[in-house]
């Protein structure tokens, strides 16, 4: 997911240790990727940002290598009814899935806002900076021009005398 720059959106693969390309977008804003490796080795991925050079981004990514492994033993094997504790078990592991999940969902979010606050302040404060020096140069524009209306000016005195 892209958290931060430009249209939130940029170019993305993925290539297996071969080099054959298992996944390709472009201009993704968010995307999920689901793929069970068939060989060994060193996967590559890259996000590109080359469509939009000036402005930077912030990728946000997660990586889930394997299947999670039950939390009861031979819990795939069983013919009976889960226990009372077994399937309050279950069901506190499953909560605990879901909060881990809006977590990382709110952990993204804040990234955003936070970028989005930090640019504003920036803007704020340059056009703060701006209007101190308007102000500055009306204020004294005004003062020499009250000064030029009580200054007395005199028609040269220079050279006939009777």
């Amino acid at each position: 997911q892209v958290i931060t720059g430009g249209h939130y959106d940029v170019d993305c693969y993925v290539e297996d240790p071969n080099g054959r390309t298992i996944y390709k977008e472009t201009k993704k804003q968010y995307d999920s990727f689901p793929y069970h490796t068939e060989v060994k080795g060193v996967y590559t991925f890259c996000f590109s940002n080359e469509f939009s050079t000036f402005s930077h981004k912030t990728v946000y990514f997660d990586f889930q290598v394997g299947d999670e492994p039950p939390i009861l033993p031979d819990m795939s094997n069983r013919v009976t009814a889960l226990t009372q504790m077994e399937s309050a078990c279950v069901t506190i592991h499953e909560a605990l899935n879901a909060v881990i999940d809006s977590q990382t969902h709110y952990r993204l979010r804040e990234a955003q806002d936070r970028s989005r606050a930090e640019e504003l302040h920036s803007r704020v404060s340059y056009w703060s900076v701006g209007e101190t020096l308007i102000l500055f140069v009306v204020s004294i524009g005004q003062v020499m021009l009250l000064k030029s209306f009580f200054t007395e000016k005199r028609p040269g005195s220079g050279g006939a005398g009777t």
